[in-house]
């Protein structure tokens, strides 16, 4: 199984958190069974759904800061997991480099969001990893 099936499945987890606030570890095991997830993705899983978690409020400072002419209550929720999501990877996993949790996150929206989700997302983690009080990691580029 590859991380971006990981990383699918952790957007529909927080996906569902935000719908039904909780998450279901039925459906967690089904998706594990369905995706063939190996130990090390499933660590990776239980890493983004926590982290959010825990860090959710941190995280959505970020995204009211950064969306420019919209208002954070509709943001669609498909689009705020896939934020949530990618803001999570680029603050906390330094294992990832940005350029990969930007077009993950823009590959996620193409597949489950509106036909403006992939635009949407790309400008405010664009804005986001412009923004100097953002990031003290770097991936190698000015």
């Amino acid at each position: 199984m590859s991380r971006s099936s990981a990383r699918e499945i952790a957007m529909r987890l927080l996906y569902q958190k935000e719908i039904s606030c909780t998450y279901s570890m039925k459906a967690l095991d089904e998706m594990k069974s369905e995706f063939g997830i190996d130990d090390k993705n499933s660590k990776y899983i239980d890493n983004i759904i926590y982290g959010v978690e825990n860090n959710i409020d941190k995280i959505d400072t970020y995204i009211k800061k950064h969306v420019k002419g919209w208002r954070f209550d509709r943001i669609s929720k498909i689009d705020l997991a896939i934020l949530r999501l990618a803001i999570y990877e680029l603050m906390y996993m330094d294992d990832i480099p940005y350029k990969v949790s930007i077009n993950e996150a823009v590959e996620l929206a193409k597949k489950y969001g509106s036909d403006k989700s992939s635009s949407f997302i790309n400008g405010v983690l664009g804005s986001i990893i412009s923004s100097k009080e953002f990031f003290t990691k770097t991936d190698g580029e000015e």
